[in-house]
């Protein structure tokens, strides 16, 4: 603070960064920057602090380039498609983060991604082909076999570690898909993204440019025990960048979060003691408690005892991190030996450890060979999120084989639900949006039913994963999975087949309660639990295990191309869009969905069919797309629609009922498009 008022110049800089951030650099406005932001083809060519890369410009321009994709149901591969809200996509997640935008624009509150790590043998898709026109990339990325699977060669580049845009390729691959994903992220929402060491460090430099340095939250480490670098040190680690849209935001709701996880805990241990007179019965009600519910108490499941104080942890040795502390001897109440000290000494002089001890808040082992523990109730818990992770990372196989019962190498280094339990709680309230455009195995869409079913949320995700080709020497392929995408799906069948049958379990055990309940004094307490577990029950019976599954694919409507020289031939097989511009395997329901997306509604909108039109949302917009007379125009306006959108060849030979049908809308108040 300088004293100084806020210049209007500086007034429109701060509400710049707040919607650009990726175009300042170390404070300043990056000029060429903004340029590219804003779509002008601009060649980074200044020597300045910035991250740059062979193709970076060009791929600005990938970005920038208009979809005419779009997403179709298929009903068959679904489970309650027309119940359901959660969404699985398949197909190039660059298109569908684009066909995405208008209708999910600042929707979603967690993004979760385990991309490619780039170690040398990965295969994924980068515009490597800068001069090829629009036409011929969208070819290239669309090649398929006879089956109608994406083709290796035509899909996926490997990009070894001889090639000389080793690091370029993957930053050309990861920039455009970033820049859209943070398009849908709402001003509190958060992205994590998995990586190692491969691109640890060009990762980090990335999202400090698109999200805004300053909205860096932190790096997390996580120790997966998985040694997968074949050099003489053992590398045990993967890392976990997280970023928010607006940090300031994001760090409040972050807070709420993890005190309301904090507030359960002491309530439930408030709850505990109340009800257990003596100490033995008392730790065995919270430790069945907290078993059935630690996966979504993460970064708190250290909470794991407890006492007629509350619960606490006795994780923290009471030692003097990196200095020499005090010495003196603490006597353990069994062997009546001293116990052993830290190897730097206690934190605390004697007198406090003496309150301490007489307070009961230190925490003995079963001898004095165990170091002393400091115990720190739920209470007292500081809201943070640990920077270092520890958990074994063949977990995640374990998750797969547990659904997959023949078999547990279909998918490798799946990620385990009990790493993203570690932070998907801290910030996803139970009505939010988690997007992963690398779904892979399933696992973010598992672990949100998982969560789900322990709080009685109704979180949603959208998962999206390209079709690649399982290889045919793989296991999953001999299983009979032709595709990564039809392991993620099935995956997720079978993890919402088991939660649901565990909810079955939990459903009869709350109703055997009700029974021994109602047969108790009616009492005020009684009453209250029983109506507590009936709306329980009808929360489980509510639970989401389902999920719409969608392809994308190409538009339902004839696209104009420019024509090269005067081929009148080809001018007049272009003019033939005017007369009917709905392409020969389109479909009714393919172009409602389409008309859906493209005018910025969500995916799990209402869809109401009538004798002669489509409704979305009630009245938010109508869809002609069958037949048009008079009285079909009448009744469209009788439903007060925001919107119409028609196809124009349905007034094909009656231009008098399409005038009429304009002046009518315009009349009523109603926008009216024609295709």
């Amino acid at each position: 603070m300088d004293g100084t008022s806020l210049t209007p110049e500086q007034e429109k800089i701060n509400a710049l960064r707040q919607v650009l951030p990726e175009a300042f650099s170390e404070g300043k406005i990056d000029w060429e920057k903004l340029k590219a932001t804003l779509g002008e083809n601009i060649n980074f060519a200044n020597e300045r602090y910035v991250l740059n890369w062979a193709g970076k410009s060009e791929a600005f321009k990938v970005m920038q380039m208009p979809t005419t994709k779009t997403l179709v149901p298929v009903k068959d591969e679904s489970i309650n498609f027309d119940e359901t809200e959660n969404i699985f996509i398949e197909g190039e997640n660059l298109e569908v983060l684009k066909v995405l935008q208008k209708s999910y624009f600042g929707k979603v509150k967690m993004i979760y991604i385990d991309p490619p790590y780039n170690t040398g043998n990965d295969s994924f898709i980068y515009p490597d082909k800068f001069s090829e026109t629009k036409a011929d990339y969208e070819k290239r990325v669309g090649d398929k076999d006879e089956e109608g699977y994406m083709i290796k060669d035509g899909m996926f580049k490997k990009n070894s570690k001889e090639n000389g845009q080793y690091h370029s390729n993957w930053l050309n691959m990861m920039m455009p898909r970033l820049y859209l994903a943070k398009n849908l992220l709402r001003q509190d929402g958060v992205i994590f993204v998995s990586i190692d060491d491969n691109e640890v460090h060009n990762l980090r430099l990335l999202m400090n440019e698109i999200f805004g340095e300053e909205n860096w939250i932190g790096s997390a480490i996580w120790k997966n025990a998985t040694d997968n670098n074949p050099t003489q040190m053992a590398v045990e680690h993967e890392y976990l960048h997280v970023f928010a849209k607006n940090k300031s935001l994001t760090e409040s709701e972050w807070k709420s979060t993890i005190s309301d996880i904090k507030n359960l805990l002491v309530d439930i241990g408030k709850e505990l003691v109340e009800k257990n007179n003596d100490i033995e019965s008392l730790k065995s009600a919270y430790t069945k408690w907290f078993r059935e519910n630690k996966k979504f108490l993460s970064p708190l499941d250290r909470y794991k005892y407890i006492d007629f104080d509350g619960v606490y942890t006795g994780s923290q040795s009471v030692h003097n991190p990196g200095k020499e502390g005090y010495r003196y001897d603490v006597i353990h109440p069994e062997t009546g030996k001293p116990c052993n000290q830290p190897l730097m000494g206690y934190r605390f002089p004697e007198e406090t450890m003496n309150s301490l001890l007489k307070e009961g808040k230190i925490l003995f082992g079963d001898d004095e060979n165990k170091i002393i523990e400091l115990k720190v109730y739920a209470r007292d818990f500081q809201e943070k999120f640990s920077s270092l992770i520890e958990l074994d990372g063949r977990l995640g196989s374990y998750d797969l084989k547990d659904l997959f019962l023949d078999s547990s190498r279909l998918f490798n280094n799946p990620k385990p639900v009990r790493f993203l339990m570690e932070f998907f709680p801290l910030l996803l309230k139970k009505d939010d949006i988690i997007l992963d455009f690398f779904s892979g195995s399933g696992s973010s869409a598992h672990t949100l039913y998982e969560l789900n079913k322990a709080d009685r949320g109704k979180r949603k995700y959208i998962c999206v994963q390209l079709p690649e080709l399982t290889d045919e020497k793989s296991e999953a392929y001999k299983a009979g999975y032709a595709t990564i995408a039809d392991i993620s799906k099935e995956r997720i069948r079978r993890a919402g087949k088991k939660i649901g049958e565990e909810i079955q379990v939990e459903i009869k055990k709350s109703e055997a309660e009700i029974t021994k309940l109602q047969g108790e004094l009616p009492t005020d307490e009684t009453k209250t639990e029983i109506e507590n577990l009936k709306a329980k029950i009808e929360q489980l019976k509510n639970q989401d295990l389902g999920f719409k599954v969608l392809k994308l694919e190409d538009s339902n409507f004839k696209q104009w191309q420019q024509i090269e020289g005067k081929d009148p031939g080809a001018l007049a097989e272009q003019m033939k869009l005017f007369i009917d511009p709905v392409a020969e395997s389109a479909t009714i329901e393919k172009m409602v969905y389409e008309l859906l997306l493209k005018s910025g509604k969500g995916l799990n909108s209402t869809i109401e069919k009538t004798e002669n039109f489509y409704k979305i949302n009630d009245n938010e917009l109508v869809l002609l797309l069958e037949k048009a007379s008079q009285e079909i125009i009448d009744s469209v306006i009788d439903e007060n629609p925001v919107k119409v959108i028609a196809l124009d060849k349905l007034f094909t030979g009656n231009d008098q009922l399409k005038t009429n049908t304009v002046l009518q809308m315009k009349d009523a108040g109603v926008e009216f498009k024609t295709i």
